[in-house]
């Protein structure tokens, strides 16, 4: 995959992952756009962990949007400690 592609991918799975997690997630497209293609890395680190083959199609969608979630999980954290 390209860096458009890589681009476009990491924008649909920070999006689902934002759309999926509740909670307010005050961040611009481009943190959007990372959010997605770090995750998309955790989420092939976590499928490689379970033993699964998550390159590219759904199921590589589906990963990368788990990973997506879980960065913005930790995400939350660290603003919400910066914050305090």
């Amino acid at each position: 995959m390209g860096w458009i592609g890589a681009i476009i991918a990491g924008l649909v799975a920070g999006l689902l992952a934002r759309a999926i997690k509740p909670g307010s997630d005050p961040m611009g497209w481009i943190m959007t756009i990372v959010l997605g293609i770090v995750g998309a890395l955790v989420g092939g680190l976590l499928a490689n962990l379970v033993g699964i083959d998550a390159d590219g199609g759904f199921t590589g969608l589906i990963f990368s949007v788990i990973g997506a979630i879980i960065l913005l999980f930790l995400y939350e954290m660290i603003v919400s400690k910066r914050r305090a």
